[in-house]
């Protein structure tokens, strides 16, 4: 089967052809792969995670908010 795929993104075609050249492989051989396995074909599909589910959980904790602020301070003495 022929396929001609167009206004494929600009971040996915970088993708497939830094994948094909670390691999030694044609740009062809790792778009196949990649849909075969995105569509579950070729083993399991990858999952994906989007993290919506921690989207609004965020809780203040002033003891995390001072920790942070401890990293942010510069000792001069080590920097003379």
């Amino acid at each position: 089967m022929q396929y001609t795929l167009r206004n494929v993104p600009r971040a996915v075609d970088r993708a497939l052809r830094r994948r094909a050249k670390l691999e030694g492989r044609s740009l062809n051989e790792v778009a196949i792969e990649a849909l075969a396995q995105a569509t579950g074909v070729l083993g399991e599909p990858v999952k994906q995670r989007t993290l919506a589910d921690l989207a609004g959980t965020w809780q203040d904790d002033p003891l995390c908010d001072q920790a942070l602020a401890d990293q942010d301070r510069v000792d001069e003495e080590m920097w003379k």
